[in-house]
């Protein structure tokens, strides 16, 4: 998979790229990610990107020459184009499978006061990490990146992310390590007997419980 992202900040994107398991795929060539500056493709000798909206409004808008620019500079015929922003789609895990399977995926980060609505036609996809606003599109994209290169295949084993919370519309059920006892709080006995049945019915059955408790429109989703 190849992911280009257009950012107006890309030094942001330092820490995440070098670090864990997005460096260790990146080397491992499961996954090429470029960060490309949307200013190198402003038209403007001072690299201007954003102006003031017509008809008056608090804040920049970005320009569209320069992100149609950049897309189209970087867009083939199997990509598919992303734009961050606190009006798309509130993003899932579902989402997160549905573009494990994509070949290149273009994310534009938003910033400022928003898009100019014309940019809007350059995506096949608008999404939002959820119901609050940002200052720029750049965390969103790290979430999405990270969200989705962990499911490529050999990135993890296939049963971590099988076990992930929302992988079945249920959150992840609990998990304990050593001591066995900590101040008072012991581990399930059925996590020690080795009895791997019961274990899965259990971790199941904690799964419902856990997911009834904190997030029921999740089991209104599986009914």
């Amino acid at each position: 998979m190849k992911i280009d992202i257009l950012t107006l900040f890309p030094s942001m994107f330092d820490g995440f790229l070098h670090e864990s398991i997005i460096k260790r795929a990146i080397e491992s060539k499961k996954v090429e990610i470029n960060v490309h500056d949307i200013r190198e493709f402003s038209l403007d000798k001072h690299k201007k990107v954003d102006d003031y909206g017509f008809g008056g409004g608090q804040g920049m808008v970005l320009m569209p020459q320069p992100i149609f620019d950049a897309v189209e500079h970087y867009k083939t015929e199997n990509s598919k184009v992303i734009l961050v922003t606190p009006q798309g789609n509130v993003y899932n895990q579902r989402e997160a499978y549905f573009l494990a399977h994509e070949s290149h995926l273009i994310i534009v980060c938003g910033h400022y006061e928003g898009f100019d609505e014309r940019i809007r036609t350059l995506a096949d996809m608008e999404i939002s990490i959820g119901d609050y606003v940002l200052t720029g599109g750049e965390l969103p994209s790290m979430v999405i990146t990270d969200s989705v290169v962990r499911l490529l295949d050999g990135v993890i084993t296939e049963k971590s992310h099988i076990a992930d919370s929302f992988h079945n519309n249920l959150l992840d059920y609990p998990v304990y390590t050593k001591p066995v006892d900590f101040r008072g709080m012991k581990v399930p006995d059925v996590l020690l007997s080795g009895h791997h049945a019961n274990i899965e019915k259990w971790r199941y059955e904690e799964q419902i419980k856990r997911t009834k408790i904190r997030r029921p429109d999740l089991l209104e989703r599986n009914e």
